[in-house]
């Protein structure tokens, strides 16, 4: 037994000397890591060096302070209104009832001295069966409605009282782009409020409900409904503008336009001198031409403007145009809608003749008109 123990010591030793020659006849031989290479580092050179740089040392004199918008808004809010409409609307059921519309306006004096006139816009009080003005101090008046005109959006009401904070005109062809304005006005009919903004643009053109206003300025001030017909002013507290009209929709922000109040003076002082104002006028109703007003009338042309009415005794009358004519091109300018007639119109004089041409079936002709004034809305 003991000698059969014996031989199997005997084995386990010669096995575990043949593994060890096993094992360091297949071993690799052993191979240092790689060195990471140094980073290289960038060349430096004393070409740009200046030892007398020194940073420059603040100014003796101290800063002028840029203008304060308290005293901007202390100076042009007293002269601010909250302006209150009645309008009669209809429900579903065409039924009759009357709702509040808030707005605002400003009030203004003339070189004469005369007073109680408030500039609002047309459609803060389109339509109004009652308006009512009321006072930064509390009080309350009635109000007339002087004139409107819906083409530039402005109107003047007058109110029976005297001793009025009235607001300075400023001149809005002063402005620049990035200059701060504040815009004062009822804000959701809660009360005159004011914010601040710069302008943006200038001389922008924007189309609202059909109808096309020009020269407004942009600004980035809030206007919220019931800031219509306040007034956007310098940081000298003049008034530069009348905001009339935001853009409101998603992911739209700081887009607020302000009738410029260089093109609202002559407007405002016609509606104060006559109640309406005085424009050249041709005489015909218009429909803008497109692709699908062609094909319903059977045009030749897919663009211009359709006379669809034709006053009596008007220039158009006297130039031979007829209804179913499509204006195209009016004293040199091309015309593609009712908005570019209606701007050339605008910009001509009272008595000028001017050519036309339009078309009539498949022909094309030319004529001249001379544009006279336009007649009362009273007729």
């Amino acid at each position: 037994m003991l000698r059969k123990i014996k031989h199997i010591l005997i084995a386990l030793v010669l096995i575990s000397l043949i593994l060890g020659v096993v094992g360091c006849s297949i071993s690799l031989p052993w191979t240092p890591a790689p060195t990471p290479p140094t980073p290289s580092q960038p060349s430096t050179s004393t070409e740009h060096a200046n030892p007398n740089w020194t940073f420059p040392s603040g100014s003796n004199e101290p800063a002028i302070p840029l203008p304060s918008i308290a005293d901007v808004v202390g100076e042009a809010m007293p002269s601010v209104v909250s302006v209150t409409t009645k309008v009669v609307v209809y429900d579903v059921f065409h039924r009759e009832y009357v709702e509040s519309r808030a707005g605002s306006g400003f009030s203004i004096r003339s070189e004469e001295g005369y007073e109680g006139y408030i500039v609002t816009n047309n459609h803060v009080v389109e339509n109004a069966k009652s308006v009512q003005v009321e006072l930064i101090d509390g009080r309350v008046f009635p109000a007339d409605i002087v004139g409107t005109d819906a083409l530039t959006d402005l109107a003047v009401l007058k109110i029976d009282a005297t001793d009025l904070p009235f607001a300075p005109l400023g001149d809005s062809l002063q402005l620049a782009v990035g200059e701060w304005v504040v815009a004062i006005g009822n804000a959701l009919g809660e009360g005159v409020s004011a914010t601040e903004g710069i302008v943006s643009r200038l001389d922008v053109s924007v189309s609202v409900s059909g109808n096309t206003l020009y020269g407004l300025i942009q600004t980035t001030a809030a206007i919220n409904p019931g800031n219509s017909g306040g007034p956007l002013v310098n940081m000298a507290g003049e008034v530069v503008g009348i905001t009339s009209v935001k853009m409101a929709a998603v992911g739209v922000e700081g887009m607020g336009y302000a009738i410029s109040i260089n093109s609202a003076k002559p407007i405002i002082a016609d509606l104060i001198h006559q109640c309406y104002v005085i424009r050249p006028w041709l005489g015909v109703g218009l429909v803008t031409v497109d692709d699908f007003i062609a094909a319903a009338n059977n045009l030749s042309v897919a663009r211009g403007a359709l006379i669809a009415e034709l006053a009596a005794g008007s220039p158009a009358e006297a130039a031979g145009l007829k209804e179913g004519d499509v204006i195209i091109i009016f004293d040199g300018k091309e015309i593609t809608s009712i908005d570019d007639l209606v701007q050339a119109i605008h910009d001509c004089r009272i008595g000028q003749k001017v050519e036309i041409t339009f078309v009539r079936g498949e022909d094309t002709k030319t004529t001249a008109a001379q544009l006279i004034e336009s007649p009362s809305p009273w007729g």
